[in-house]
């Protein structure tokens, strides 16, 4: 029996299922609580979070859970992984676009201004320190986490979750699998149609990979009469300006999904997909903005539930 809970975290839909007999469904109540205390930690829209206090340390050693040192570490090697294109210092740019609030707030309210510092400081003068678990950021620089940490997240939950039985958890689009079910089925999953709420476009088997999406179509808003986004271009500071409206990718596991996805829709169709192609593991499917045209890798048709 698969046993399902659904709640709202970190701005988005969470979905946490467990293939177990009914009288061990309780352990998924505690997952709304797990992911509430990392919100906590991690969310740039609660002011007492752990990574707002570390934003504003003004450059001096700031002791870390060990939590958001790993985040902190993972989401570093997303910027070696992606050549600098998915970064965590973003934030100044994504209030600049307007993002200066949680989601549901910025849709009904007046943007705010800010300026960016004109001495734009660096990653690599993060000095990260094992000994005392400290993280010291330049002055000027601050984080945001958002897909990293729901990626970390969703897998961190699954692997909870898995000591007890098959699990799947999906935080917003990002969907971690803890393997096939304990028939050696594989857990179906639905990939959205951005162009017709409520409908998939296909149907995933998952047994051994992981799958995350990332679009321009949910996250936006109007500034200026002009539509953005909170997906940052840091080759421009700006959102990004792509021909793509969504991106699928499935992984080994799922933080490789989230960057992957996210990479891919800054680079555009042409660009992300001849990378994609280049990665072993990884599958995906581009859908154009310009009204639904599909761009699917070449193995993608081998994740689909019709071929297994």
């Amino acid at each position: 029996m698969i046993s399902k809970v659904e709640f709202h975290a970190m701005g988005s839909r969470m979905l946490a299922a467990l293939e177990c007999p009914v009288e061990q469904a309780g352990i998924l109540q505690q997952v709304p609580v797990w992911f509430a205390e990392w919100e906590q930690l991690f969310s740039r829209f609660k002011p007492d979070s752990e990574l707002n206090r570390l934003n504003g340390n003004n450059g001096k050693p700031f002791p870390v859970s060990s939590q958001l040192w790993e985040v902190l570490k993972l989401s570093l090697q997303n910027v070696q992984k992606s050549d600098g294109l998915v970064t965590p210092a973003v934030l100044d740019q994504l209030e600049l676009a307007g993002y200066d609030r949680s989601f549901e707030q910025i849709q009904n309210n007046a943007v705010k201004k800010f300026q960016i510092p004109s001495d734009e400081p660096c990653l690599d003068e993060i000095v990260m320190d094992e000994s005392t678990h400290s993280v010291t950021l330049p002055k000027h620089l601050r984080l945001d986490l958002g897909g990293v940490a729901k990626g970390w997240a969703a897998n961190q939950a699954m692997l909870r979750l898995r000591e007890i039985h098959p699990a799947l958890v999906d935080a917003g689009g990002d969907i971690a699998v803890s393997g096939p079910l304990s028939n050696g089925d594989p857990w179906p999953v639905g990939v959205r149609d951005p162009f017709n709420p409520g409908s998939d476009l296909a149907l995933l088997s998952l047994r051994n990979s992981s799958v995350a999406t990332s679009g321009t179509d949910y996250h936006r808003w109007m500034m200026n009469g002009a539509w953005q986004h909170h997906l940052i271009d840091p080759r421009t500071g700006s959102p990004a300006n792509t021909d793509l409206l969504t991106t699928t990718v499935t992984a080994p596991d799922v933080m490789a999904a989230e960057m992957a996805a996210k990479m891919i829709l800054i680079l555009g169709s042409e660009h992300g997909k001849e990378w994609l192609e280049q990665q072993t593991g990884f599958e995906g499917l581009l859908i154009l903005a310009d009204g639904g045209t599909l761009l699917p890798s070449r193995g993608w048709k081998e994740q689909l539930w019709s071929n297994k």
